[in-house]
């Protein structure tokens, strides 16, 4: 195989966040004593989350403004008497408690390990994230995580992928790729750096950015299968 380095996005690539966001914002609310119109909630709690995101990937507001202002945008939109900074903090500390791996994730994450180095990148809050890998159990198969916290760039820029490069043991740009679920964020990163990527698409979803991912799949079982048959096709040329 051509690739010795490995960089792995984690949430709804590695991770199920959106199981684990509904089970913590179900036990936040629970928590806060509110009961009725959860469901409704939520929907509208991840639309300005998804928004909130954007911008902070755009530099236009601060991961601290986002962590509290989708609770308070939520509640106010909704008129609800609660405290968006405690919904807050309840919310990141119930995260590690609801993680779910997405089917694959051991089985690539060990294979690829045993190739070369995994590495973690995110743009979620450190802290939580590597709270959230050590209850995954993928911890023995990842040699680093990179956060946009610490970095202090978030993917797609071009900053954040040099960060985590070098955080890696070697890196060369021709043996790296990066796997993630969101072209606008993972793959246009790798695209902008001079990488390989991996689109991991399980919906099938149709490509209409202008991000060009180098692999395409719908399951993680199928990552090593479609970078060993590629190595195949190199030699064969």
């Amino acid at each position: 195989m051509k690739y010795n380095l490995f960089l792995f996005d984690l949430d709804d690539t590695l991770l199920d966040f959106r199981a684990s966001e509904k089970r913590s914002f179900l036990h936040t609310m629970h928590t806060l004593g509110l009961r009725d119109g959860i469901d409704a909630l939520f929907t509208r709690y991840q639309e300005i989350n998804v928004d909130l995101w954007k911008r902070f990937e755009l530099g236009t507001v601060s991961k601290d403004f986002l962590k509290v202002e989708r609770f308070r945008k939520s509640f106010q939109e909704n008129a609800i008497d609660l405290d968006p900074e405690l919904a807050s903090r309840l919310y990141l500390e119930s995260l590690p408690d609801t993680v779910v791996l997405i089917d694959g994730a051991e089985h690539v994450c060990a294979a690829l390990s045993a190739i070369g180095e995994v590495g973690i990148i995110t743009n979620g809050v450190e802290a939580i994230q590597n709270r959230r890998i050590a209850a995954s159990g993928l911890s023995d198969y990842i040699s680093f995580v990179a956060t946009s916290e610490a970095c202090g760039h978030a993917k797609p820029d071009v900053r954040f992928f040099e960060y985590a490069a070098n955080m890696a043991r070697a890196c060369g740009k021709d043996s790296t790729i990066i796997v993630g679920d969101r072209l606008d964020a993972d793959i246009l990163g790798a695209n902008r750096y001079g990488i390989d990527s991996c689109w991991f698409n399980p919906d099938r979803l149709a490509n209409t950015s202008a991000a060009v991912p180098t692999y395409e799949v719908a399951s993680l079982h199928d990552i090593v299968p479609a970078l060993s048959a590629m190595q195949v096709n190199l030699k064969q040329a």
